[in-house]
């Protein structure tokens, strides 16, 4: 096997090139952080991108960072920092699900995957803050798109088609997105001691409140002890969360009116800063279902009224733990890893509904026998086989990492 280890786009444009004078198909590493995320693959030859790392451009005062892909998410984050910034659709570190030391995820991988985190409901996915990025297509060619501002496209949005590609269409070499100040305070609103049915009526009525939520989600009782914040760990009782941000006055006023509103579900509490940022990384990263290890771990997105009944489904025919991020609209699910790591069950619970299941993390050969990412109709296979066609025509790059058809 063949590493290939660029250290700038040329080396980049000058690797693809070989692979497709050579029908060579290549795997794209920036650090590997991910690599577990998707089918295994069988590639003769990689693509290592680690070189390609340094923030390249930040200008705060226009909420404006460009990167190497390889940056590392914690140097983007102490960059951020520094500046009382933030990048607002919270990218999940996966990292501890893996086994592996939290913070190592590269930017290019925060973006090739599209992972967002409790924010989303508020703030939008990863694509919606990438405003462009420089790559080469499977075809060795050279490109880029968008540019520094938010209003700078013209035809067609490849910012968007690049996100959560998972490296099967370029190799990306620059990206640029917005950022955001942090806000000046984060207090979290609590009900415990309810049941997942009860929690997602709690959410619902928060969401539908005019206090401007940003995150909600529901830690059951058996999982609540997993906690760091030891007023959760502690409670012994299931912990409903209604996340509240902006500026202090506003912050206080609006904690004190959801938990008013919410009083009538169950005894509420609150968590101010350090306490109320702690819990919400572990919702983001799922810190919860990281042990055992050999569980596989699945990301389920169903409508959030039907969140407790898609999980009542899956649980009345498996032993599960699980936990609900976006009102209830985000199930992570952790189940024991079998033949096909339940996934005949977890699809047919929202078969009725609609929805999609992403496995998140099994052994290679479950992620080899069944499909990673929800199976597409016969429109959206077709029109992935077009795309795919147009920017990697040889399959060259990370061929079957997210689809074995395409």
């Amino acid at each position: 096997m063949t590493v290939f280890k660029a250290r700038d786009d040329k080396d980049v444009l000058e690797a693809v090139s070989w692979a497709v004078s050579e029908k060579s198909a290549l795997e794209l590493l920036c650090g590997g952080g991910q690599r577990a995320l998707g089918r295994p693959l069988q590639t003769a030859d990689t693509l290592d991108l680690s070189g390609l790392a340094g923030i390249r451009l930040y200008e705060p005062a226009e909420l404006v960072l460009g990167a190497g892909p390889a940056t590392s998410r914690q140097t983007i984050l102490q960059a951020l920092d520094g500046a009382d910034q933030m990048m607002a659709f919270e990218p999940v570190d996966l990292g501890p699900l893996y086994g592996r030391d939290p913070g190592q995820g590269s930017i290019g991988g925060i973006f090739s995957l599209n992972l967002a985190g409790p924010r989303r409901l508020k703030a939008g996915a990863a694509r919606d803050h990438l405003l462009g990025f420089q790559a080469v297509s499977g075809r060795a060619e050279m490109f880029k798109s968008g540019g520094r501002v938010v209003k700078n496209v013209t035809g067609y949005d490849l910012s968007k088609l690049m996100a959560g590609s998972f490296g099967t269409l370029a190799a990306l070499t620059d990206v640029t997105f917005k950022v955001m100040p942090k806000p000046e305070k984060t207090w979290t609103a609590l009900v415990y001691g309810l049941e997942a049915a009860q929690a997602i009526g709690a959410m619902s009525a928060a969401m539908n409140s005019p206090h401007e939520v940003s995150s909600a989600g529901f830690v059951p009782a058996d999982l609540a002890p997993k906690s760091a914040v030891s007023r959760i760990s502690q409670s012994g009782q299931s912990v409903t969360a209604i996340r509240i941000e902006g500026p202090g006055p506003s912050v206080s006023e609006r904690v004190m009116e959801i938990k008013k509103m919410l009083a009538e579900f169950g005894p509420t509490d609150e968590l101010h800063s350090t306490n109320s940022n702690l819990f919400w990384a572990e919702m983001r990263d799922a810190l919860y279902l990281v042990a055992p290890m050999e569980r596989a771990v699945w990301r389920i997105s169903v409508p959030p009224r039907d969140g407790a009944a898609v999980l009542a489904a899956i649980a009345s025919r498996h032993q599960v733990s699980y936990f609900f991020d976006w009102a209830g609209g985000l199930i992570w699910l952790a189940v024991a890893p079998g033949v096909d790591a339940a996934a005949t069950d977890i699809r047919a619970s929202f078969a009725a509904c609609g929805g999609h299941a992403t496995l998140i993390r099994a052994p290679a050969e479950v992620r080899a026998a069944v499909p990673v990412f929800q199976p597409l109709g016969t429109a959206g296979l077709a029109l992935s086989q077009r795309i795919k066609a147009s920017f990697d025509p040889e399959n060259i790059l990370n061929p079957g990492r997210m689809h074995g058809d395409i």
